[in-house]
Order: C-alpha cells, then structure tokens, then sequence
C-alpha cells in the first residue's frame, strides 16, 4: 500500500508575508476576490488589513461575513449564493477554521454543484473537480485548515458535525502571517494553541501515521511546546513560532488522520457549541492516557519534545505519565478548564458517544473504542 502526501501549491511564512498577496493574484491571473472573514475579524478590522493590501495595489474584491463559530451548512448555501452573485473568481478566507471550513465547502460547491446540498459532502466525497482556488490567511495558530485536505461543518438539524476529506479543497496559496494573529485575545490563542497540539499528538499516534508525517508532527510538538506559553503572553516570538508549529502539524495530520479527542470534540461543538480547541485541550490528556498502550514508545519522544528531560532512563509507565503531565500542565498553564463539568450534562451523554463513535476521525484512533469507553471517557471529566 502506497502512503500519500497531499500538500497546498505554494505557503509564505513570516511577518509581513500578506503583502505576497498581490504577486500571487497577479501572476495567476485573478480577476476579483470573494473574502470569506467572520464578523468578528470584520468589525475589529483583522480583516483590513489584507484588504488593505488588495485597495492599495486596485484590486477588486466582496466580503462574505455571515460565518458563525463550528459554521452550519447555512452559512456555506448562502455563501454559495453570495459567491454566485459576486462574479468573483477566486476567494480569499481570511480567519480560523470557521472561516476556512466555510470558504473550503463554497468552493468545492461552485466547482462541483451536484454537491450543493452540503450534507453530501461528508466523509470522502467524489468530487470531481478541483475548488475554485483559494488563498488562505489564517488569524489564529490552530486548525492549520490553510494546508490540509478537511473541513468540518455543523448540521444544526441533526445537532452534529460532520468531517469533510477531500483533496480537491486544499487552498493553492497560504499566507502564514504571525502578524494577522497578533490581535487573538490570550484565550483564543490558548484554545487554537492546544488544537494544534491535539493534532500533533493525534497525528503522530494514529494508526495511519507513517515516517514522513512522523517528522512533521513530532517536530510541531516541539515547536508548539517551546512557543505557546510566550504567544499566550503575545510575544512575537510565541506568535511566530505557534505559526509554524501548527502548519507543521498541518502538514502532518491531514496526511494520516486524528483520533477520537477530534470525534468527541465534534460532538461537544455540535451539541453545546463549544470552542473546538478548549474541547479538545479538556480531552487530550484523558485520551491520551486511555490510548497509551497501545502506542508502542511514542510517548517517550512525545514527553521529551514537550521539554521533559531524562525520558531515556525511565520506563514504558514513567515516561507514558510524562507525557500526558506534560501536555496537561502546558493545558492548565494557559487557562484551559480540567474538565467538562460546566459544559456536557450528564442526560446528553449517551448522544454525544454515539455522535463520536460515528465520527470519521474515530477509526485513526490507535486503540479501538466502544461506545462503552466513550461513555466512560465523557464521565471521568465530569
């Protein structure tokens, strides 16, 4: 069996890079700008700052901001809409996943119309053709969605989320600009900080990971450890590197899938719309420690690129316990809850494990999981 690896066209990383903005719609020939951003980015003027670049050089475009956090196939029909109305040729999604995920499903839906019931979309969808292109510019340091092949949307009918996989939604440019997250309030970025994390360890300890996305995943552990406390506190140093760790976790993860801290994550978002990084941070430790025996001696690289020290000398028990410790104590150093105790009630748990047994990240999970474990996992948080 062939192992593949999907990554976007082109990625500018470093202060300053949306200015790169100009020459990529310039030498691909775009005509106008479809700008995906939420309200929120819109009305404290993250948003300007790009389209700032894009009045200064002439170019044309039309904001879309009617995205909400965890977005709804709502959101994506009528940024369809909108999009059609536009007579745009590309889009830009300036913003975190929310924004992304909403630009991905629009614009595999131009190029793919039988699919513009959204719901169709879910799991890995045969579309034929490639989105309309996009450049991402991402706000926050978390879902690396600008150079990954997923997007996730909420049925709000059906209270649930549901996981996207397709190649054909990869962004052709991402702009990686720690400057456009400079303006992320500390719990956003501790939220988005932990996501990235979540992704990291998923992906290096899921069943589909190999060699290559090994050294993707495992060098963001590193970087996300060193850099998260310090872009918590806003430092240009933190900011920067969260940048990178979690596009290089993005490399990573899309290319061989999550585990069920994603899954039970997505069924809180549906259920309760809670942040998708604070759910995840809640979770990390709990799974991780769940799945540790069936991870081989993974965990001793995981706590040692979490800053642990003297890893080599201590058992398979010692050094599993340090990593989740460590990846807890990082969780509870940037103001993430213990436990799920404000948020999941108890009545909604039997719901919440079978939306997370039927998610598509559940089968990555390195051990299997019953609807039973779910179960028990969710209470032992409460």
């Amino acid at each position: 069996m062939a192992n593949r690896i999907v990554l976007n066209e082109t990625s500018y990383h470093g202060a300053g890079a949306i200015q790169e903005i100009v020459h990529e719609v310039a030498g691909r020939g775009f005509q106008k700008a479809f700008i995906c951003s939420d309200p929120d980015l819109v009305k404290f003027k993250v948003t300007a700052k790009v389209t700032d670049v894009l009045d200064k050089a002439g170019l044309a475009y039309e904001v879309y901001s009617n995205i909400k956090p965890n977005p709804t196939i709502e959101n994506v029909q009528t940024g369809v809409a909108a999009f059609k109305a536009s007579n745009a040729d590309y889009i830009i999604a300036i913003g975190g996943g929310s924004s992304m995920d909403t630009s991905k499903a629009i614009g595999i839906i131009i190029a793919n119309p039988e699919f513009e019931d959204v719901r169709s979309l879910e799991g890995v969808a045969p579309t034929k053709n490639p989105s309309i292109p996009i450049i991402a510019v991402p706000t926050t340091a978390g879902t690396a969605a600008e150079v990954t092949i997923n997007y996730v949307i909420t049925d709000v009918e059906k209270k649930r989320k549901f996981v996207c996989v397709d190649t054909h939604d990869i962004p052709v440019v991402a702009i990686v600009d720690p400057e456009m997250m400079a303006s992320m309030p500390k719990g956003l970025t501790a939220a988005t900080g932990m996501d990235a994390l979540t992704h990291a360890i998923e992906g290096y300890t899921t069943k589909g990971a190999w060699e290559m996305t090994d050294m993707f995943n495992l060098k963001a552990i590193e970087v996300i450890a060193k850099n998260l406390r310090g872009a918590v506190d806003n430092t240009p140093e933190g900011r920067e590197g969260m940048a990178l760790g979690q596009y290089l976790t993005g490399m990573g993860f899309s290319n061989c899938g999550l585990g069920i801290v994603h899954s039970m994550a997505h069924a809180l978002g549906a259920v309760y719309d809670t942040p998708h990084g604070v759910a995840n941070a809640i979770l990390l430790p709990t799974v991780m420690a769940y799945n540790a025996d069936m991870t081989g001696d993974k965990y001793k690289y995981i706590a040692a690129a979490m800053g642990v020290e003297g890893t080599e000398s201590m058992s398979r028990e010692e050094y599993r316990k340090a990593a989740v410790d460590a990846v807890r104590q990082l969780s509870l150093d940037v103001g993430i809850p213990a436990d799920l105790k404000e948020i999941v009630k108890e009545e909604d748990i039997q719901f919440l494990a079978e939306s997370a047994v039927a998610d598509a990240c559940a089968p990555g999970n390195p051990k299997e999981a019953s609807l039973d474990d779910i179960i028990g996992l969710y209470r032992s948080l409460l």
